[in-house]
C-alpha cells in the first residue's frame, strides 16, 4: 500500500507547486492594485495586461490555436464569457475596488473565493462537500483574516463597507464561477484554450477602456506604470492563469480554490520584502493556519473510487483518451 500512497502524493505534488506559485503571483497583483492609482487607471492596465499576454503567447500558441480552432469555434460563446467575465471583468472590478476600499477589505473578500467555489459547485453540479473541506475552509479563512487584520480582529467589527467592497465581492463571484467551469472546458490543449481566452479577455476589455477614455478618467502609464503592466501581463495574466488552469485540472476546483487563501499570506510577505513591514508571530500563525487548512482538506478527502465528482470524471476521461 505504501507505494500506492507515494504515487498519489507524487501525482498531486505538481498541482500544489503550481497553485502556490499562482497565489504568489496573485499576491503581487494585489500589491500592484494598491500602487497603480496615479500611475495607471483600472481599464488601461486591464487592457494592456492582456495585450502583453497575447503578444507573448502568439509565437508559442499561434499554430496550435489555428489547428484547434474548428473545435474551439463550437464553444466560442463559453470562451467569450469565461474570458470576458473571469479575466476582464474580474480585473476591471478588482483594480477599481483598489481605489475605493482598504487593503484589509480586499484581502478579506478574496478569502471568500474558496467558499464561493464550493457553494457554486454544490449548486451547479451537486458536488459533495466533505468534512475535511469544511474544516479546511474554516481554518484558511481564519488564517486569511488574521493576516489581513494583522491580529487585530476587532477591525472586523469596524469595517465600513462601500462601493469598493461591492466591486471586489462581484469580482470574487465572477472568478469563482470561472473556476467551476474550468473542468468542463473544451477538450483541446491547455495552451490553445488559454490563448483563446486571452484574446477574448483583450477584446472584451476594449469597450470598458473606451468608456473610461471618453469620460476623461483614463491614465496612461509612465515608466512606473509600464513596469506594472509588464509584471501583471507576464505574471498574474499569463503564468498564474496557466498554473491555475493546470492545478484545477489535476485536483479539481474545490481543492484548488483553497490555495487562494495563500494570497493574503504572500501579500504580507511581499510587504516585508518590498515595504519593510515586520513579519512576526501573527503572520507566522496565519501562514500555519492556511497551510493547515489546505492539509486538512487534502488529507481528509474521500478516496478517489468513492468521490465520483465531475472533475474526477473529467480527469478520468482525459486519461482514457491519452
Amino acid at each position: 500500500m505504501k507505494p500506492v500512497r507515494a504515487t498519489r502524493v507524487s501525482s498531486v505534488a505538481p498541482a500544489y507547486l503550481l497553485l502556490t506559485l499562482t497565489a504568489l503571483l496573485w499576491a503581487g497583483n494585489a500589491v500592484t492594485s494598491r500602487w497603480a492609482p496615479g500611475h495607471i487607471s483600472p481599464q488601461v492596465i486591464t487592457t494592456l495586461r492582456w495585450a502583453v499576454a497575447c503578444a507573448v503567447l502568439a509565437p508559442f500558441a499561434g499554430r496550435r490555436l489555428v489547428a484547434e480552432w474548428p473545435l474551439l469555434r463550437r464553444h466560442w460563446l463559453r470562451i467569450l464569457l469565461m474570458g470576458g467575465l473571469g479575466y476582464t471583468a474580474f480585473n476591471c472590478l478588482f483594480y477599481a475596488a483598489g481605489v475605493y476600499t482598504s487593503a484589509v477589505n480586499l484581502a478579506l473578500f478574496q478569502g471568500a473565493i474558496p467558499v464561493l467555489v464550493i457553494v457554486m459547485n454544490r449548486l451547479a453540479y451537486g458536488v459533495p462537500v466533505t468534512p475535511g473541506q469544511m474544516i479546511g475552509v474554516v481554518l484558511t479563512l481564519i488564517g486569511a483574516g488574521l493576516a489581513a487584520t494583522h491580529g487585530d480582529l476587532s477591525v472586523l467589527t469596524r469595517l465600513d463597507f462601500n462601493r469598493g467592497d461591492v466591486l471586489v465581492f462581484g469580482a470574487c463571484l465572477l472568478y469563482a464561477g470561472y473556476t467551476i467551469f474550468l473542468p468542463k472546458r473544451p477538450k483541446v490543449s491547455a495552451l490553445a484554450f488559454f490563448a483563446a481566452m486571452a484574446i477574448a479577455a483583450f477584446v472584451t476589455s476594449l469597450p470598458p477602456l473606451a468608456v473610461e477614455w471618453a469620460s476623461g478618467h483614463a491614465v496612461w502609464p509612465g515608466p512606473e506604470g509600464w513596469a506594472m503592466v509588464a509584471f501583471v501581463g507576464l505574471g498574474p495574466s499569463l503564468l498564474a492563469q496557466l498554473f491555475f488552469m493546470r492545478g484545477v485540472e489535476l485536483i479539481g476546483p474545490n481543492r484548488a480554490g483553497l490555495f487562494v487563501n495563500l494570497v493574503p499570506i504572500f501579500g504580507a510577505i511581499l510587504a516585508v520584502l518590498l515595504v519593510g513591514e515586520p513579519f512576526g508571530a501573527i503572520q507566522a500563525i496565519a501562514l500555519a493556519l492556511v497551510l493547515g487548512g489546505i492539509a486538512c482538506a487534502e488529507r481528509l478527502k474521500p478516496a478517489p473510487a468513492v468521490a465520483a465528482t465531475p472533475e474526477a470524471a473529467y480527469s478520468q476521461t482525459r486519461t482514457r483518451r491519452m
